[in-house]
């Protein structure tokens, strides 16, 4: 893979932005095809959201919702650390301005409702549609973080995978063996590819690479943590030494490549390690029900905001 020219430029974050019709600007006609990508996606959010929504139990899911406030404040938490995390990334590279952390929410939303790394083709599209970036192409940048991030998750994955690998074979719930064996040799291999390549791969300076892998893996912990904490607050019963146990456990799973049935694999575990067959497989589904749910939801305001500013602008 040959990085364009223009990603080549030296890292300056203090010229990085200027102010519309300043030297620099984007011609017209990549504003325009900008826009049009930035449209498509948003009203295909919005599409996918609202009919999303119809077939999604909305009413049953937060009947099962507690009523604590602490629940609550660390869902939205939880919720809100990966565009936050990446918001504080791009505020180091270009000064990204506050509108930007929308922009973020969006490509997440993007990610998670219609297939993964479309975000990123509409977080490209945002940052060339707004016209701030003028010494950087956003491109190189853009790749390297979502690279750094596939990497951080990969070495989280390989040191918890050392491990926990004893747990699997107390379990029969079949992913042992192959399965764990072949994922492990799948994120070791494209790890060691990724590293490899580095120097044609990464176009941002090595200080700043490790600044954004840093981040990355305090976002990684930072989940797993908050993940915990909301699996307590429903069933405080269950020392939260378990279910921070559990959510590395999830996160250990959630990335192996070459695992069937991942969510099954890990209901069966929850069940293991904590009991309450009936308990634990109702507040899984009614967390991963509520996450959907406001994927959906945010997915639709923004999906529509976007529409109608750009439908003000024209």
């Amino acid at each position: 893979m040959t990085v364009p020219i223009a990603d080549q430029t030296s890292f300056a974050p203090s010229l990085s932005f200027h102010t519309p019709g300043a030297s620099g600007v984007i011609p017209e006609i990549g504003r325009r095809w900008t826009g049009l990508v930035s449209s498509l996606i948003s009203l295909t959010i919005l599409a996918v959201a609202l009919i999303q929504l119809r077939g999604t139990p909305v009413a049953h899911i937060l009947s099962l919702v507690p009523r604590s406030g602490a629940f609550w404040l660390v869902f939205v938490i939880a919720y809100l650390t990966t565009p936050a995390s990446e918001w504080v990334i791009y505020r180091r590279l270009w000064m990204i301005p506050a509108t930007g952390f929308g922009a973020l929410l969006r490509k997440r939303v993007a990610n998670e409702i219609l297939l993964g790394y479309l975000g990123e083709v509409y977080f490209y599209a945002w940052v060339r549609r707004t016209g701030l970036i003028a010494e950087t192409a956003p491109f190189g940048a853009i790749k390297d973080v979502a690279i750094l991030s596939a990497l951080a998750g990969n070495a989280v994955t390989l040191i918890m995978l050392a491990a926990a690998l004893p747990f699997f074979g107390l379990l029969q719930l079949d992913i042992g063996g192959k399965a764990v064996l072949s994922s492990l040799g799948v994120l070791a291999v494209t790890s060691f590819a990724m590293l490899l390549l580095r120097k044609r791969l990464f176009t941002l300076p090595r200080a700043e690479l490790w600044r954004i892998a840093a981040i990355h893996l305090a976002r990684i912990l930072t989940t797993i943590g908050l993940t915990a904490l909301m699996w307590h607050l429903v069933l405080p019963s269950v020392g939260l030494i378990w279910w921070l146990i559990l959510s590395t456990l999830r996160q250990l799973l959630s990335r192996l490549p070459l695992m069937p049935n991942k969510d099954l694999a890990f209901v069966g575990l929850a069940i293991f390690v904590v009991g309450r067959d009936n308990d634990v497989g109702t507040m899984i589904a009614m967390i991963a029900g509520l996450i959907l749910l406001t994927h959906l939801l945010v997915g639709s305001m923004l999906g529509a905001a976007g529409l109608f500013r750009r439908e003000i602008a024209a």
